[in-house]
């Protein structure tokens, strides 16, 4: 990767950037087609920090404007990858002599991401695995390319998100991609997380092989399956089953282990033939103190009793509410929006009308950031369970969050 090349186009992608959100500044109408188009002939080459910053907005679609939901999307399905020559350098870096170790390895990859890309290959024995290779250099040039990424989240203060909110989404975001780097970790996480789930019948987690491993390319036995964002068309009891034990795990990883899959791109997960749910990428996991977890169920215990003062004290315990003048008014069309999820019986996670409500509430969340400023250390606990409620919506999920939530919501007492 050339430093200064990618430099200059990050700034340039800044300046376009700028240049569709003045509209709106001046009392215009944003060009968000034109936003988002730019961000994808931006990013899709870049790959690193920038575009996992798109990749992390694209997570919340149905809260953005539609034309630019829309083109963040398309950057999370068609990236460009990385040409096989740059990815070869990698390869050859951790291995040195790569037919050595496989008789074939495919050059298209089948899965391409904001920090590497994964490939199939075919071991002297006949075994398939997978290699998710870092792109080579991202190591090198990640400080630089975060310089840039924080100049282009200042733009944020256009919609009023108060400084101390983006250095805390800035921070989040760079321990994030830092973490990414060390496949050590993931291969370790990999490790944990199978014998954590042995005896889970409904879960499938890829077999980490060390010896192929290294600080370049982390190499897992193939898995198939069929990517949780193709699922559309699958047919209703698959989907209604992957929805479930999605719901079970991260429930189960929450208030038995005290921890997160803190990245939930849709291409993570997947199902296989059996229908079981597969969980192909452990990059990013992040502990969860039983103190948070307690402080997140007072506020969802207040939520659902419809009491905005007991909602603003939780906030506040949790430091994510600042200032002067708590926002009841907000507080009750919240609980208003969110509590239909929570009625006795079976809830459909697709019904349109409550995106409908979601969507409109958010411009009076985005008023009231002078006061609802989330502390740092929830950014990435609230970015990643958000993420996994989409995962539900896109699943069309149909759950019981009450009687899922009555036991939990001890933890609040």
């Amino acid at each position: 990767m050339r430093e200064q090349g990618r430099t200059r186009r990050l700034m340039g992608l800044g300046a376009r950037t700028g240049g569709a959100l003045l509209k709106t500044r001046l009392g215009g109408q944003a060009d968000w087609r034109a936003l988002g188009e730019a961000l994808f002939e931006g990013l899709s080459e870049l790959k690193g920090p920038a575009m996992k910053l798109a990749q992390i907005m694209s997570q919340w679609d149905d809260l953005l404007p539609p034309d630019l939901a829309e083109e963040l999307a398309r950057l999370q399905r068609q990236a460009e990858p990385m040409p096989w020559p740059r990815i070869r350098e990698a390869l050859v870096l951790q291995y040195g002599d790569i037919d050595h170790y496989f008789s074939e390895i495919e050059e298209r990859p089948f899965a391409s991401a904001s920090m590497g890309q994964v490939h199939r290959a075919t071991t002297h024995e006949g075994e398939t695995v997978v290699l998710k290779v870092q792109y080579p250099g991202l190591a090198d040039v990640l400080e630089s390319d975060l310089v840039q990424v924080r100049r282009i989240m200042r733009l944020g203060r256009w919609f009023k998100v108060p400084q101390a909110r983006l250095d805390a989404l800035f921070d989040e975001l760079a321990e994030s991609l830092r973490g990414e780097l060390d496949y050590h970790a993931e291969a370790d996480a990999l490790v944990r997380y199978r014998e954590r789930y042995k005896d889970d019948p409904r879960l499938v987690i890829p077999e980490p092989l060390p010896a192929l491993s290294g600080q370049h390319v982390l190499a897992m036995r193939f898995v198939d399956g069929t990517p949780l964002r193709e699922l559309a068309d699958a047919d209703d009891a698959t989907r209604q089953g992957i929805a479930q034990t999605l719901a079970d795990w991260i429930t189960q990883e929450l208030f038995t282990y005290g921890e997160l899959h803190a990245d939930p791109h849709a291409g993570n997960f997947a199902a296989d033939a059996q229908g079981r749910l597969v969980i192909y990428d452990l990059g990013a996991v992040i502990a969860v103190p039983e103190a948070r977890i307690k402080a997140m169920m007072q506020l969802l215990d207040a939520t659902l009793k419809h009491d905005p003062m007991g909602m603003d004290e939780a906030l506040m315990q949790m430091g994510g509410r600042q200032g002067q003048g708590a926002p009841l008014a907000l507080y009750r069309e919240s609980a208003e929006c969110i509590a239909p999820l929570f009625a006795p019986g079976e809830q459909d996670f697709s019904d349109v009308r409550v995106h409908r409500r979601l969507r409109e509430l958010m411009p009076k969340v985005w008023a009231a950031m002078d006061r609802l400023q989330p502390p740092a250390d929830t950014l990435l606990l609230s970015r990643a369970l958000n993420g996994h409620y989409w995962n539900l919506v896109r699943l069309g999920a149909r759950l019981d969050m009450h009687e899922r939530t009555l036991p939990l919501l001890k933890r609040a007492h």
